[in-house]
Order: C-alpha cells, then structure tokens, then sequence
C-alpha cells in the first residue's frame, strides 16, 4: 500500500481526513480500510471510493446518499485517476452540516488530497 497524500479539513467542528492511495488490487484497499477503521475507531464514517481499471466502487458509510462517496468517485473520473483509493475519515463536531455542507466538504477534502 502506498499513501500519496493527505489532507486534513475542519468545518464546524466536524473534522475530515482525507487520504489518497495507489492501490494495485481490492484485497489492497480491505487491507487500508481495515488499518484506517482500527486507527481511527471513534470516527462516524469512513467514506472511499476506488477505481482499478475497470473496478470502480463508491461507499457513503451512512452519510445521506450522493453526498460523501459520489463526489469522491466524480473526482477521479474528472481527473483520469486509476489505480486510487481516496478514503475520508470523518469525526462528527455536532453540529449537522444539511446534504449540500456534507457534499462541498467531501468534495473540498477529496480535491484537495488529489492535487
């Protein structure tokens, strides 16, 4: 497993931790996600989304639908990444952010890790 980068994000008390991988398998990525959930257990979600040649997957972790895994997978389409994982971790600060908060900060922590 090899981590590019990383980028950490605060907005509202919410913090969200991005990384970004270049994965050469899935059974890489379940490695990574199991590390990730092991290191960060008091997290609310851990959000991906992945793209190996033809494999593509995006995952919201409980997130509303369309606003955490999508604009993750959106960003590595838009920028002809293969072989990536881009993982967010997300700790809640408590204050609810609405679907259009929850989608520019995915979108914002995702952007800025694939720089």
């Amino acid at each position: 497993m090899n981590l590019i980068s990383e980028y950490k994000y605060e907005i509202k008390k919410s913090k969200f931790y991005a990384f970004r991988y270049e994965v050469g398998s899935t059974k890489e990525i379940d490695e990574i996600l199991d590390l990730l959930k092991k290191e960060h257990k008091k997290a609310k979600h851990i959000v991906y989304a992945y793209k190996i040649d033809g494999q593509e997957k995006k995952f919201d972790d409980g997130e509303p639908s369309g606003t955490a895994g999508l604009p993750l997978y959106n960003i590595i389409n838009k920028k002809d990444l293969n072989h990536v994982l881009i993982v967010v971790v997300r700790y809640f600060g408590g204050i609810k952010l609405g679907a259009g908060g929850l989608l520019r900060a995915y979108n914002t922590a995702g952007s800025e890790v694939t720089k």
